[in-house]
């Protein structure tokens, strides 16, 4: 079901306009931070050795090590909250969502390092794109299953479609507005 639904409150609509706002916000952030030129005395060599950037991290001490791999990892991680919020979708495969916010995370990492490439004293480094993307995974593991399940059922409970019986406890669906949907009897196929 797609937020745009008629039957969704102005409240889920200005939760994925919010959404669409955090994300450019954050995406401008993303941009100014990874693409503007740095002037340094020295650059190392572009990474194309899958973690290869990580065992050297590491080799730095744990102190320095965290702070370096933190960083690639939480880059681009509030993408994993972001894009969903910005689809606006709530009833959606968990499994789907998951692909599909990753995909898409992997995708502006890569862009983002393709850029780099012509930006003076930024190096291409495939080990950011790879924490990058297992940043946006983890954060979508994390905030998003759990969001949605709330947000759908404060959506069933606010949109006025459930109501109780005054004499028992079951709830009970209304009849939209334009009434039942229509039913076609089955006909036997002929001979």
């Amino acid at each position: 079901m797609d937020v745009r639904h008629s039957s969704d409150g102005p409240a889920v609509i200005r939760f994925r306009a919010a959404g669409v706002v955090l994300l450019l916000v954050h995406l401008l952030f993303v941009c100014w931070l990874t693409l503007r030129p740095l002037d340094v005395p020295w650059m190392t060599a572009a990474n194309f050795q899958p973690f290869a950037g990580i065992r050297a991290d590491l080799a730095l001490g744990p102190a320095e090590a965290s702070r370096r791999i933190g960083e690639a990892l939480l880059l681009l991680a509030p993408l994993g909250v972001l894009l969903p919020m910005a689809g606006g979708r709530l009833l959606v495969s968990p499994w789907a969502s998951l692909a599909r916010t990753v995909a898409a995370g992997a995708l502006i990492s890569m862009a983002i390092e393709l850029a780099q490439t012509g930006v003076p004293g930024q190096v291409v480094d495939v080990d950011s794109l790879l924490l990058n993307t297992a940043g946006v995974a983890v954060a979508h593991l994390l905030v998003v299953p759990l969001s949605r399940s709330r947000l759908r059922r404060g959506n069933r409970a606010g949109a006025g479609d459930l109501y109780r019986i005054p004499n028992g406890t079951r709830p009970v669906r209304a009849e939209s507005p334009q009434g039942s949907t229509p039913t076609i009897t089955r006909v036997g196929i002929a001979p």
